[in-house]
């Protein structure tokens, strides 16, 4: 065995197990094993009514979709035409990495400790942004590798951006800062909107990939819904969350249809 097929063994190896704790861990989170789920550990310091800018229940099911793309990519990586890519040698260890960090999320928040998550998840979110831009300088190597890879990473990354922002928010309102000066509603809509403008960068950068702006814009909608329907209302955050999906749906799509145009032009014409 050479030493760069070597490396690259090592590589997908690292990605597979981190692969499977981040799944192990999901589900411990989830409390399906019989443990505390995510939303009542840490004394509940990540229930929905906790700041103004948590989004309902619902909207925990994307981890459903992200495991599942992980999943995938520990599969797709594995593939004799992707072990030598260039690519994943770029991408691989940084995914791995992002799995660890989210099993240490969960593992801090299992034990108690609002404020390691938060450290936690900005590890999280850094990691994701190295995958994503790697991910949105080189080239899919086909259709299945956009999806498996490109997507599991831009659905990752938009719902960790949100995610991050909620994290924070709950660990303040556990230290008993809710905004202030600003009021509680003035602050979700700073948080809310300041997501959206994560989102718009994000499709600026990467030329309006769209998996990212699916999940932070999910994420976004199930904040209007709760602070619509539940505790704490706030009618201001809801209609922020509300033009921030806007916002982000609208400067993905005109960003990507440039992009495509932009190629086009750039096409030679056949003879």
């Amino acid at each position: 065995m050479t030493a760069a097929r070597g490396k690259d063994l090592a590589r997908q190896i690292t990605v597979a197990v981190s692969a499977l704790i981040a799944l192990v861990g999901g589900f411990i989170g989830s409390g399906a094993a019989g443990g505390t789920q995510i939303a009542d550990a840490a004394d509940g310091a990540l229930q929905t009514d906790t700041s103004t800018i948590a989004p309902a229940g619902p909207a925990f099911a994307i981890w459903s979709v992200i495991y599942l793309g992980l999943a995938a990519y520990a599969v797709w990586q594995f593939l004799p035409g992707q072990r030598d890519a260039a690519r994943q040698r770029r991408l691989g260890y940084p995914i791995a990495a992002s799995m660890l960090l989210n099993a240490a999320w969960i593992l801090s928040v299992q034990a108690g400790s609002v404020f390691l998550s938060v450290v936690a998840i900005i590890a999280l979110l850094v990691v994701l942004v190295i995958a994503f831009l790697i991910a949105a300088d080189t080239v899919s190597d086909g259709p299945i590798d956009a999806v498996v890879t490109d997507g599991t990473v831009g659905l990752y990354l938009g719902w960790v951006s949100v995610a991050t922002i909620v994290n924070i928010a709950a660990w303040l309102a556990d230290l008993g800062f809710d905004g202030g000066p600003l009021s509680p509603d003035t602050w979700g809509v700073v948080l809310a909107l300041a997501a959206g403008v994560v989102g718009c960068g994000y499709a600026l950068r990467s030329n309006g990939r769209v998996a990212p702006a699916l999940s932070l814009c999910w994420g976004l909608a199930w904040v209007a819904v709760e602070r619509i329907t539940g505790e704490p209302e706030s009618m201001p955050t809801a209609i922020a969350a509300i033009v921030a999906v806007v916002a982000v749906a609208a400067v993905t799509a005109l960003t990507r249809v440039r992009s495509v145009a932009t190629a086009a032009r750039r096409e030679p014409i056949s003879t």
